[in-house]
């Protein structure tokens, strides 16, 4: 009887946001062995650590000098490959990834330089998915021609009841026919591109020899740390609406331009001004300080996350409606 024994390590990943100048940031760290760039990653150590979010604190900070502060858990990621190695050998790694949310300033950075590891914006890795100044072009050029031929191609007669399920999740994912577009399915999408092989990844996971369109759609990523990262940019995109969350990533006191940039950077959508305005104080999310910030015009009012309302509403958030 053949020993079918495998071993198994779990892994603590990290996807850090960020936002600064109004664009939206993931930390990155790199990789010796290759020259792609992955999320913060470790070991879990029950021996040192007694909780998973312990082990990745202490990792984080080890590896990027930056101490977190509002963290979740994700998803527990454990496919078969997601970690390719030659001959499939070694342990198979379990991931637990998780969402942190944190501010940047210019102490941070320093630390950050100093540790090798940097932000980049997560719609380089996610272009699709930036709706800011309208429908990414991507999406019409390269995306849907491509996706429209892998769900008409020819698939084997034990496979060909898969051609419907194909059109019916391209329809829900990018918004097609009466559909609307719901930016909260980022891992949907992410995850239609990745097996239809239009995404780096699927020629490095050994899925097909070579990428199904002539440009790469975003950078590539270590691993699965891209399809982790879909999943925590469909995770915030949701919060936002029933939790106030998005007051992790603003300073103390802002401006509600700077607030109505941060929540478009996330949402990945334009949204009215005066609209957010009347969003925003009927959400009673937030209280003026009294200060004012100077902009080189009229000075603009400064306001404070109002946290009574954790106690006031069960599901303080911001209600965006549809695009």
């Amino acid at each position: 009887m053949t020993d079918r024994t495998t071993s198994v390590e779990i892994g603590l990943n990290a996807a850090i946001v960020a936002v600064t100048g109004g664009n939206p940031r993931i930390l990155v760290v790199g990789d010796p062995t290759s020259r792609l760039e992955g999320l913060p990653f470790g070991p879990f150590d029950p021996v040192r650590h007694r909780t998973m979010e312990m082990s990745l604190r202490t990792t984080v900070t080890a590896q990027t000098a930056l101490h977190m502060g509002y963290i979740e858990q994700l998803y527990t990621f454990g496919d078969r490959g997601r970690h390719k190695m030659a001959g499939d050998v070694g342990p198979h790694v379990v991931s637990v990834g998780y969402l942190a949310l944190t501010r940047m300033d210019p102490a941070r950075e320093a630390g950050l330089d100093a540790a090798g590891v940097h932000w980049r914006d997560w719609y380089s890795y996610l272009p699709w998915e930036d709706w800011r100044h309208g429908r990414p072009t991507v999406i019409d050029r390269v995306i849907l021609p491509a996706l429209v031929q892998w769900t008409e191609e020819d698939l084997a007669d034990d496979k060909a009841e898969m051609r419907p399920s194909r059109r019916s999740r391209l329809k829900l994912a990018f918004g097609l026919d009466d559909f609307p577009f719901d930016e909260e399915r980022v891992l949907e999408r992410y995850e239609l591109l990745y097996e239809a092989g239009l995404v780096d990844e699927a020629v490095l996971d050994g899925r097909l020899a070579v990428r199904r369109v002539s440009a790469p759609l975003g950078i590539a990523m270590l691993f699965d740390h891209r399809r982790i990262a879909a999943t925590a940019l469909a995770r915030l995109r949701g919060k936002i609406k029933y939790r106030p969350v998005v007051f992790e990533l603003m300073a103390p006191e802002f401006t509600l331009t700077e607030l109505q940039a941060t929540v478009e950077a996330i949402s990945g959508r334009h949204l009215h001004k005066q609209n957010f305005r009347r969003l925003v104080e009927g959400a009673e999310l937030v209280e003026p300080t009294g200060g004012t910030l100077a902009t080189g015009g009229r000075p603009a009012a400064l306001f404070r996350f109002r946290r009574q309302i954790l106690e006031e509403r069960p599901a303080p958030g911001l209600k965006l409606g549809g695009r």
